[in-house]
């Protein structure tokens, strides 16, 4: 006889993803976009920004995991579990991407990493249990958020960036497909009230990681 998986059994899971994202090393399943692509001479100011704005990304890539993650515990439909778990995929393979770029760039990682994990994982709970359409919503707005940053990070990075440039290029790009499909998958339009919180948080998560 099959037992049924509960929430229980997935929060166990999502512990278990969390110490992997954490601590253990991210393995990508597509090569990173700028595989191929040479690196050009960076001032030491250059490679400064460079860094502490991949740092940033990365930070938002491990609060992604974290969010969807929460999400899919309280997740009611297989659909919507499904669908969070894809995603998570290839959020996945962004913070691999980045992992490997702040490396190249001789830079850091957030300090505050476990931090973003938890705080984002409550709050992908917390959106879970208000419904599959709730949920896809967030997802939604979150991808929009998120692209509209990547994209200022784009005008920020020194033009000689040509490495960190793909990488960005291609999570925007991945980020719009998630949030598109999120609402053509049932996803609601969250109200104003919810959606300027959720700048609020993104906006501390970038300010701080950009330093700490």
């Amino acid at each position: 006889m099959t037992r049924k998986i509960d929430w229980q059994d997935r929060l166990v899971a999502a512990a278990d993803q969390a110490l992997r994202t954490l601590v253990g090393p991210t393995q990508a399943s597509r090569p990173s976009p700028a595989a191929g692509l040479s690196d050009s001479l960076f001032t030491a100011e250059e490679r400064r920004t460079s860094s502490a704005l991949m740092r940033v990304n990365h930070a938002g890539e491990i609060a992604a995991q974290a969010l969807y993650s929460g999400q899919s515990v309280m997740a009611r439909s297989a659909m919507t579990r499904d669908h969070l778990l894809q995603a998570a995929a290839e959020e996945q393979d962004h913070l691999a991407w980045c992992a490997q770029r702040i490396a190249e760039l001789d830079g850091r990682r957030s300090l505050l990493d476990p931090l973003w994990y938890a705080g984002s994982f409550l709050l992908g709970m917390l959106a879970g249990s208000a419904g599959d359409r709730v949920s896809l919503g967030f997802i939604a707005e979150t991808e929009r958020q998120v692209e509209a940053h990547i994209r200022d990070h784009l005008l920020r990075l020194p033009h000689t960036d040509a490495k960190s440039a793909a990488i960005l290029k291609r999570m925007a790009t991945d980020e719009a497909h998630h949030g598109t499909t999120a609402m053509l998958s049932g996803g609601m339009e969250l109200p104003q009230p919810v959606r300027s919180l959720m700048a609020l948080g993104g906006e501390f998560l970038r300010r701080t990681a950009l330093w700490v």
